[in-house]
């Protein structure tokens, strides 16, 4: 263990220096043309106004309206003094409204247009890691997650809690994420998957008027009930319904160093399993690739059909919390604790192109650069006075 006067030694271990220190190395990289933000990110969501802007949660306690072709910051919504850990879009009185979860144990809301701050719900006796907009009934609704393991249901306009779901047979664990089933949901009551701490992933069928927690059957055993959903060891971090897909399944992303596949007709039994090899933090479908990433610092793109390594993406330099595939279908977004906001091409000759680069990396070969553009032999005002002396001989 190392011990001085500097803050950065004082009671850190041979491990942690080391950490800091490679993580300090790596810093610099500009794989993925990084947005440097000023605070650890959080989540990000695309803006639903324009294909070119994400709106991404900062741990500064505000909520960011991020042109990520320009870099450059259209809109703050500030009022938190905490960590804001999600987003999300929804309408109220005939406006778009921005949402935000808390770990001050409330959900903030902003007019997206103009940023001016709305309505606080509070009622969560711990953070807030979750928010999903929704309408149930014709009425528009807000879903939150929890730490303190409970979901809550608001009527967005007057701010009433109007259901507050917990399971009452397998101890619920902090809520992580939030999902609504596309394929189920009606305009009356939707289908809400929600993953937890815990590896078992429920679903919630929620009315105006009241809720249930669905049964599930067990795959293998089309008769035998199960509790709820278990596929996975341990806390699942996202759910990503795959639009593009026949069967819209749902892809998970679980501490267990696993990505996977749970398939509707299969009463979402797992199909396919991609193993990242740590905590998957986030999980992206831009076809023809899953991409995965966490705690490992690394964005792993795999092909789909296969389920094999692709390409590995490095350029973060401390955990990616989440990933967001971008309009077009040919790039990905991931923001990271690292602060950074970075983009990645998909196609495949661009990820060819950038596991040559880390080869030769490797092989401490540099990337060459293009050469400098030569300088003139001659100034502007020598070339004009030349050109008058020619004239004149003429």
């Amino acid at each position: 263990m190392r011990q001085g006067t500097s803050s950065e030694h004082y009671f850190e271990t041979d491990a942690a220096q080391a950490l800091r220190e490679r993580r300090a190395a790596k810093a610099g990289n500009k794989h993925g043309n990084p947005i440097v933000l000023k605070s650890k990110l959080q989540a990000v969501i695309q803006d639903p106004t324009s294909a070119s802007h994400v709106l991404v949660a900062e741990s500064a306690g505000s909520v960011r309206r991020l042109n990520f072709e320009t870099g450059e910051t259209k809109q703050a919504y500030r009022g938190p003094t905490a960590p804001v850990t999600s987003a999300a879009v929804g309408n109220s009185a005939g406006k778009q409204t921005l949402f935000a979860g808390c770990w001050d144990k409330d959900i903030w809301s902003w007019d997206l247009a103009s940023g001016a701050t709305g309505r606080r719900y509070s009622g969560h006796s711990d953070f807030v890691k979750h928010v999903v907009a929704v309408v149930i009934g014709g009425v528009p609704c807000l879903i939150s997650g929890g730490a303190d393991k409970k979901i809550m249901v608001w009527e967005i306009e007057s701010g009433k809690r109007l259901h507050v779901l917990q399971d009452q047979t397998v101890s619920m664990m902090a809520i992580q994420h939030l999902a609504v089933d596309p394929v189920e949901s009606t305009p009356e009551e939707i289908i809400l998957f929600s993953a937890s701490s815990d590896p078992h992933i429920r679903r919630w069928r929620i009315r105006l008027d009241g809720y249930e927690q669905i049964q599930e059957t067990t795959p293998a055993e089309p008769n035998t009930v199960r509790h709820a959903i278990l596929e996975h060891d341990t806390t699942i971090y996202r759910l990503v319904f795959d639009l593009d897909g026949d069967e819209v399944d749902l892809w998970t992303a679980s501490g267990d160093g696993t990505a996977k596949c749970l398939l509707r007709h299969k009463a979402f039994g797992a199909d396919d399993t991609i193993q990242h090899g740590d905590h998957v933090r986030a999980v992206a479908l831009v076809e023809p690739w899953v991409i995965t990433a966490g705690r490992d610092e690394d964005i792993r793109v795999w092909d789909r059909a296969s389920g094999k390594l692709y390409c590995t993406l490095d350029g973060h330099y401390d955990e990616v919390t989440d990933l967001l595939a971008l309009p077009g279908g040919s790039r990905v977004l991931s923001v990271s604790i690292d602060g950074t906001v970075r983009v990645w091409p998909l196609a495949a000759a661009d990820l060819d192109a950038f596991t040559k680069d880390q080869e030769n990396r490797a092989k401490g070969i540099k990337k060459e650069e293009p050469a400098p553009p030569a300088e003139p032999l001659m100034t502007a005002e020598e070339e004009a006075e030349l050109a008058a002396l020619m004239e004149d001989d003429d």
